[in-house]
Order: structure tokens, then C-alpha cells, then sequence
């Protein structure tokens, strides 16, 4: 089967595989009142949207798992590049169910602790470092754009880490409005699949195909007004997994550009957190950067859409600097 269509099977097997569980898992979800607690301190109108159920992301780890398994069992080769990518995926998702678990069924609305958390996502990276090293993996850094390449030796380790625990971080920030991180998401690891496309690097296309498919699929529930939220289940994984791709494609300072939005939120957090200690005032109305622009008279739906084109400008330009200079 031409490539092409490989990559546009896996993305429909997803997709039809996160349709059909949405209608069996929604439900389920619904009668054990797995529902989303809503923050005190987030705007008022969002407090309508409390008792939605979440933990849906479990709809888009089975789709990509399965999609996953299934197409690239069947056409090429289950690589250990394959295997990584479904474990860091399923791995943070575990992590991000537990969480989500105790917010939700043990009424802890904090979830895991930042420390149980980290710890988990220490594990995952390390035990992803050590699978990578016994590949020899390059530790070569290439620049977006450029033929240059930079060996940061035993650095490598520490990067990886950073790129893991940060994205999954910066990914779970994004997730605070319907359909925001659905969108995109889809929109980067699409980026994503045109630049493993382009390496001849089939199996983690497909895998990205996957996620796609799986993302898009689970945004036919999750649009405004949402009758499911992925949770940390979803987003840490969602995280995780793009990390984890840019790595594996060599495209470790790309992951910047194509996930800008993801960047941009997480900035928003930082910058909101330094002012108000140092300075006692805060730059935004609220932050992730979403909930500013909410408080600030946008309708949800604008902020989404705004937000989607921005990941598309930024993923179109991750795709200019790798594929067509």
C-alpha cells in the first residue's frame, strides 16, 4: 500500500476507533460520576461545566493504541522506536489517570502531589533514556533550518527529561477550554507526521497519524459545549508523546515552534507567577493565556478557533524549516 494511504488508514482507524468508544465510555464515565470539578478561582462560566465527565483521554490512548498496534502490525514493522512511543504514551497516561482517579473518586481535588508526579515522570524519561542509549542513539542536536548539528554528549540525558516532563506539563496547561488542546494537538503531531514523512521514518508517521485520528475522534465530544473532558489522563499523555516524537525524529529544538501555542501558555504561567511575587501585580487577567482573553470578553469558541490557527501558523512553519528549506 502507497505511503500516502498508509498514513490516511491509521488516521481513520483512529478516528473511527475514538468515535465508536465515546458513546460506550461517555456513559460509563457519567453513571460512576466520574465528573470534572471546577476551580473556585476560574471564571464563573465555566462553573456550569462542573459534573462533565472526564477522564475521557482514555478514549484517545485506546484509539492510538490500537491504530497504532493494528496498522503498523499489519503493514510494516512494530520498531522499538514504535514501542518507546506507546510506552512514554500510555505511560504518562497511567500517570495522568491516577491523578485524575484521586481528584475525581478520592475527592483530593489536587491529585497526585507535584512531587508524586514529577517522580513518575522521571521514571518514564529515564527508563526512555535508557532504551535510546542501548540503540546508540545520536546525541547530535540539529538546528530547524540548517545543516548544523551539535553533539551535546552527556547532556543528552538532562534534555530529555526536560522535554519530556516539560512538554507533558506545558500540554496539561493548554487543556482549559473546549476542544483547545484537541485542536491542537492534532494540529501539531499532524506536523509532525508530514516531518517523519518526509525523514522516511514510516512507523512514527503512522503513530502520529494515530494520534491524530484518535485526537480528532474524540473532538467530535469534546467541541463546545463538551460532554467530555480528556483530563490529565489525555493531556500528560498528549504531552508526553510529542516530546517523545521530536526526539526520536531529531527534531528536539523543532518541538519549540511546531507546539508555540503549548510554549506560549506555559510562558504565560511563569511570567503571571514572577510578577506577582516580585511585583505584587499580575500582567493577565488569568493565567494559562486562554482564560485572560476569556475574562477579557471573547467567547470560548473565538479563543479556541484563535488559538487553533496560531498552533497552524506555528506547525506550518515547523514543517517550512524542516521539509521545503
Amino acid at each position: 500500500m502507497p505511503a500516502e494511504k498508509l498514513l490516511f488508514f491509521t488516521l481513520i482507524t483512529a478516528f473511527l476507533v475514538s468515535v465508536i468508544l465515546s458513546p460506550i465510555i461517555i456513559p460509563f464515565l457519567r453513571r460512576l460520576k466520574f465528573g470534572q470539578s471546577i476551580r473556585e478561582e476560574g471564571p464563573k462560566s465555566h462553573q456550569k461545566k462542573s459534573g462533565t465527565p472526564t477522564m475521557g483521554g482514555v478514549m484517545i490512548l485506546g484509539a492510538i493504541a490500537i491504530a497504532t498496534v493494528f496498522m503498523i502490525g499489519q503493514f510494516l514493522t512494530l520498531t522499538v522506536e514504535v514501542y518507546l512511543l506507546l510506552l512514554v504514551t500510555l505511560g504518562f497516561g497511567l500517570l495522568g489517570f491516577l491523578d485524575d482517579f484521586i481528584k475525581v473518586v478520592l475527592k483530593r481535588n489536587l491529585g497526585l502531589t507535584s512531587k508524586q508526579k514529577l517522580l513518575g515522570q522521571l521514571i518514564i524519561a529515564t527508563i526512555f533514556y535508557i532504551v535510546i542509549k542501548k540503540l546508540e542513539f545520536s546525541t547530535i542536536i540539529n538546528v530547524p533550518g540548517t545543516d548544523l548539528g551539535i553533539d551535546i554528549g552527556i547532556l543528552y540525558l538532562p534534555l530529555i527529561i526536560i522535554m519530556l516532563v516539560g512538554a507533558s506539563n506545558a500540554v496539561n496547561l493548554t487543556d482549559g477550554l473546549d476542544g483547545l488542546l484537541a485542536g491542537t494537538a492534532a494540529i501539531a503531531f499532524g506536523a509532525y507526521a508530514v516531518i517523519a514523512f518526509n525523514a522516511e521514518q514510516m512507523d512514527i508517521a503512522m503513530f502520529c497519524a494515530a494520534v491524530v485520528g484518535g485526537v480528532l475522534g474524540f473532538l467530535v465530544f469534546n467541541a463546545h459545549p463538551a460532554k467530555v473532558f480528556m483530563g490529565d489522563t489525555g493531556s500528560l499523555a498528549l504531552g508526553g508523546a510529542i516530546a517523545a516524537v521530536a526526539i526520536l525524529t531529531k527534531m528536539e529544538i523543532l518541538l519549540v515552534i511546531i507546539g508555540g501555542v503549548f510554549v506560549i501558555e506555559t510562558l504565560s504561567v511563569i511570567i503571571q507567577v514572577i510578577s506577582f511575587k516580585t511585583r505584587g501585580k499580575r500582567i493577565f487577567k488569568m493565567s494559562p493565556l486562554h482564560h485572560h482573553y476569556e475574562l477579557s470578553g471573547w467567547t470560548e469558541w473565538r479563543v479556541v478557533v484563535t488559538f487553533w490557527l496560531v498552533g497552524l501558523v506555528f506547525a506550518v512553519l515547523g514543517i517550512y524549516l524542516e521539509v521545503w528549506i
